[in-house]
């Protein structure tokens, strides 16, 4: 089988290891403004990369431990970084025999941007018990285009999603119904689903109190955690051009902080990931 060109994602977010030694790695990236969301690079790009920078780093830093893929990342963020070339630090902070903790600093300078930890485990033996169901929505549409989820006032990363909605009503139009959007998502670039674009995803559609807002806003991220919950590739060959299914819902939003709880599937039903994030809800600068 020819091998995969990289499209944007992959070129957009990959790092380039500088020196290694038994416990930390340095990687040095670049951070494209083709991922601009609001007042700085989208978190969820900014989490795909540090995301690869950790799974290399394990790969770099330890041996034998292929089987390990990602289970939980969690990302605090610190400053927005202006488009440009920057580092991340990533440190082992233990390796186990099936589970393995790591930490990254992405930074600038000698600047902090954002902090990372990170969990990497094989599979463990346990019950298999699932209450989280696919939603009962229309499946994706045949052709696989965005539908009408973007909005003028969109950021530049959406020009690299496919987007069709399926749950919630248009943002910023001042809607009544429960802060819940959700719909069939993916890359605009064909490519299969794996951890890296569950990290992206996983802060991939607008914030769901724009719903009830009247005018365009923007929602920094303060903190994001992802728990993915299946090892993938889910089949020896996936279709590069499946989608997924994401549901984002927020409870309360108050003292200008809200959260947003998160799940995405894959066609079959299977839980892919579960995420939830601490964000700020602001009014777009003026121009």
């Amino acid at each position: 089988m020819a091998e995969r060109q990289a499209g944007a994602f992959d070129r957009d977010t990959a790092v380039a290891l500088e020196h290694s030694s038994d416990s930390e790695a340095l990687f040095a990236a670049e951070v494209s403004s083709d991922w601009r969301a609001g007042r700085g690079p989208h978190g969820g790009y900014l989490a795909a990369m540090l995301l690869r920078a950790l799974t290399e780093g394990l790969a770099s830093t330890t041996a034998g431990r292929s089987a390990a893929t990602p289970r939980s990342l969690t990302i605090h963020y610190l400053r927005a970084p202006d488009p440009g070339p920057v580092g991340i630090r990533v440190k082992l902070e233990r390796a186990g025999r099936s589970l393995s903790t790591l930490s990254a600093q992405l930074e600038r300078d000698g600047t902090p941007l954002a902090l990372a930890l990170a969990a990497f485990s094989v599979p463990w033996s346990a019950p298999e018990i699932a209450d989280l169901s696919l939603p009962d929505v229309a499946p994706p549409d045949p052709v696989r285009e965005s539908g009408k989820l973007l909005h003028p006032a969109a950021p530049p990363f959406t020009r690299h999603l496919i987007l069709q909605p399926r749950i919630g009503a248009v943002p910023f139009e001042g809607s009544e119904q429960p802060m819940e959007i959700g719909g069939w998502l993916g890359l605009a670039e064909p490519r299969p689903v794996d951890a890296l674009s569950l990290a992206f995803f996983s802060d991939a559609l607008f914030s769901p109190p724009f719903l009830r807002l009247h005018e365009p806003g923007t929602s920094p991220t303060v903190d994001l955690t992802v728990h993915f919950r299946t090892s993938l590739p889910l089949v020896a060959d996936p279709d590069p051009g499946e989608l997924c299914f994401a549901r984002f819902r927020t409870g309360i939003v108050h003292e200008g902080f809200f959260e947003e709880d998160g799940v995405i599937w894959a066609q079959d039903g299977t839980v892919l990931a579960q995420s939830r994030q601490l964000a700020i809800l602001l009014p777009l600068p003026k121009r």
